[in-house]
């Protein structure tokens, strides 16, 4: 069956600055594991920044070539949110005020950024949140676009994950242990 499908830069993977290129084990071993967990999991605690003069800044990829980026690059999740949600709210929110249903496909940085924003996460608390990777996760959204809770949602999420609940659990359990 064929759908649409509309590819956006915006859901990307948050942007490591210079710490792009290196696996977590490599980061770990660079700058320790309660840095690398501040970085990865804090709400508005950037890694160091990338220049211009590095490969992995975003300005010379050519798939960005229409953005205009800092010469100094990183992004938080507080960051990543900042881009994420014009997306969600000039593309997305029409679709689904049209009735359609809309899948999104992103990484997890970009999916906890929206989910954060779609079940009023606090600051705090979505430091601690874990998306597994490939685990559909399903919001029924009523009339004003709010989540109507889900029985067998995962707290704070009230979309929930289809599959086996164990299994996911465990997944977020991986995704969580990725640093240690």
């Amino acid at each position: 069956m064929w759908i649409p499908v509309n590819k956006a830069w915006e859901l990307n993977e948050r942007h490591y600055g210079s710490l792009q290129g290196l696996d977590k084990q490599e980061t770990v071993d660079k700058y320790g594991k309660d840095q690398v967990l501040i970085w990865r999991r804090s709400y508005d605690i950037p890694p160091p920044v990338v220049d211009t003069s590095s490969e992995h800044h975003p300005s010379n990829d050519e798939r960005y070539s229409s953005h205009t980026f800092d010469n100094e690059f990183t992004e938080s999740l507080s960051t990543t949110l900042d881009r994420v949600l014009p997306y969600y709210d000039e593309k997305i929110v029409p679709d689904l005020k049209s009735g359609k249903t809309v899948v999104v496909a992103a990484h997890g940085n970009s999916l906890r950024a929206l989910v954060k924003h779609l079940d009023g996460i606090d600051e705090s608390e979505i430091a601690e949140l874990n998306i597994p990777t490939g685990c559909p996760l399903v919001y029924q959204l009523d009339d004003n676009l709010q989540p109507i809770p889900q029985e067998g949602a995962i707290a704070p999420l009230q979309g929930k994950y289809l599959g086996d609940l164990e299994a996911v659990r465990a997944r977020i359990e991986g995704v969580k242990n990725q640093t240690k």
